[in-house]
Parts: structure tokens; C-alpha cells; sequence
């Protein structure tokens, strides 16, 4: 198996290219390069004059990257893709790509303390240049803060109790390992025990690299990139992701709101995206047999005007 495969499998791979109507000699942004598998997939339809901007703050995807004169690798968050499209002197997009998801490789290296599968030291971080790690956060946060952590990332119903657990528990003993963390959450889990530990790592990952944040920044900033025509491509994994980029889409804001006079100024405003995916484009069966964690991956599409 290669490289690329090891690290991550393309998600929904056949419908972003479809979707984002390559031209041969445009300029396009990966924003999650990760194992490379969209970027390869887009670099076969661009033509010598064609250019692909490719984003990761992981250093180890860097390993991922073909030897190609139309890339650009840069090193960074994703959030920041704007700031990087204008300091490089490109024109605007001709397209971008976003995929949300951690990669397989990051889930599957144990010492990266991202899965509940191995015991290794609480860090979570995509970025190692990152100070803020998963261990931090739980030695160090506001019991209050914890809980909000918990309820606003990863929708734990009994966040409180959990919040309160950590706190006693840190008093003790600091927290470094995760099996550590694992037996104090067990302590006040219930329903499925998997799914509870999945929740809760999530809220972590999702505060130690800022992701909600990012993803706001990267949508609000990237738009104003896009040539009219140009197609923004988001790949998410859950809910949370996916809520502020269905909003985004719509409206350009980040509120949701059912007060009528804030929809009437709504329809008002000139928007600068049009939806193209009214209901989001989901894997194939094929594809949820052949790479289990695409099976919560929605794709959504947007339009400059």
C-alpha cells in the first residue's frame, strides 16, 4: 500500500473533482493537502499552465507531496489560506477544496494522542508549533470552562459531572497519559462507552487546534478569492462542522435565526455564493465498504456569483 493510502484515502474523491469543473490552466487551493489523494486527483486534470495551492499544518504530510513544479506546499492552517492566495501575487481561484476530516494517519500514530485505541500522552495537536496541547486543557482549564468544552464540542449531556470529575481527579494527580484520562472518564460515562470517549476526544481536538474558529475564518476570508464561477468544495465529518458551512453557503453569516425580520434582510442582501448541492452529496455504498470513515462525510458545494 502507498504512502498517500497509509496516511489518509481520498474521501468522496470521484464528486469533488466532478464538482469542481477543473479548468487546465487554473489556479486551485487544497486547503487540507494530508495524504495528497485530492491534490493528485486535481493536478491530472490541470494543464502545464495550471497551479495548486496546498495548505496542512502537519509537517509529516509534507512527506505526501509529488514532485510537481505547479505546487505550492505551505506549512500553515488552513485559516489563513487567504492571507498566503494574496501575499503569492495569484489571481483570484478558479476553485477550493476543504476536507475537514482528521487524517487516518493522524488517528492511527499512537504517540499523536489523537484515538482512544492506544495509551499515549495527551497531546492532540496538528500543529506541534501549537503550545496548547489535549493535557493542557485538562490540567489547567476553569472547571466551568471544562464543561462548556464538553457540551459545546462534543454534545456530552453529563459535561458537569465530567467537568467535576477532571477537576477532583487533576487535584490528585496531573493528567499525561490517556489511559489516566480514559479510567476517570469512565468513572461517569454511561450509554455507549465508545461513543462517549469519541465525544469527548472530539471536544478536545476540536479546542486544542481551534478548529470551529479556523473553519469561520478560513470560510469568511476564502470568498473573496473566488473567480465568479469558481466552486467551493467542504468536506465535514459531523455536525458541527457542518452547520456554520451549510449557514455560510446560504447566507454568508455564521447566524442561524428564525426572527422573520432577519431573514426578509437576508433575501436582501446580494449574496456572493450560490448553493449547488441543495442536500449534501454523501459516499457510495461502495465507498463506505471500502473506507469505513467516509461514512459520515457530507460534501458541500457552493458557487461564486
Amino acid at each position: 500500500m502507498s504512502t498517500e493510502a497509509i496516511y489518509h484515502l481520498p474521501v468522496l474523491l470521484h464528486e469533488c473533482i466532478q464538482q469542481l469543473n477543473i479548468q487546465e490552466d487554473g489556479v486551485y487551493l487544497d486547503a487540507t493537502f494530508g495524504g495528497g489523494g485530492h491534490s493528485k486527483a486535481i493536478l491530472q486534470k490541470l494543464g502545464d499552465k495550471g497551479k495548486l495551492i496546498v495548505f496542512d499544518q502537519d509537517e509529516d504530510a509534507k512527506r505526501n507531496l509529488p514532485d510537481d513544479n505547479r505546487i505550492i506546499f505551505i506549512q500553515e492552517n488552513f485559516r489563513y489560506a487567504a492571507r498566503f492566495v494574496r501575499m503569492l501575487k495569484l489571481e483570484k481561484l478558479n476553485g477550493v477544496l476543504a476536507d475537514l476530516g482528521v487524517s487516518s494517519y493522524q488517528f492511527d500514530t499512537a504517540e499523536r494522542g489523537f484515538s482512544t485505541r492506544f495509551d499515549a500522552a495527551l497531546d492532540m495537536r496538528m500543529d506541534h508549533r501549537n503550545p496548547l496541547t489535549a493535557a493542557k486543557i485538562l490540567n489547567t482549564y476553569h472547571e466551568k470552562n471544562l464543561q462548556m468544552l464538553f457540551e459545546n464540542f462534543g454534545e456530552i449531556t453529563n459535561a458537569k459531572a465530567l467537568a467535576k470529575r477532571i477537576v477532583d481527579s487533576r487535584n490528585q494527580t496531573p493528567f499525561t497519559s490517556i489511559q489516566t484520562f480514559k479510567q476517570v472518564c469512565e468513572s461517569v460515562m454511561y450509554g455507549n462507552p465508545n461513543k462517549y470517549l469519541a465525544q469527548v476526544f472530539q471536544a478536545l481536538r476540536m479546542e486544542v487546534n481551534d478548529e470551529i474558529h479556523a473553519l469561520h475564518e478560513f470560510l469568511s476570508t476564502i470568498t473573496n478569492r473566488l473567480s465568479p464561477q469558481a466552486r467551493l468544495c467542504i468536506i465535514t465529518f459531523h455536525s458541527l462542522e457542518d452547520r456554520p458551512v451549510k449557514q455560510w453557503m446560504k447566507t454568508q453569516t455564521f447566524q442561524e435565526s428564525n426572527n422573520v425580520d432577519f431573514s426578509v434582510q437576508e433575501k436582501k442582501k446580494k449574496l456572493s455564493l450560490k448553493v449547488i448541492t441543495k442536500k449534501p452529496i454523501l459516499p457510495s455504498q461502495e465507498e463506505e465498504a471500502k473506507n469505513p470513515r467516509s461514512r459520515s462525510a457530507k460534501l458541500r458545494v457552493a458557487e461564486k456569483v
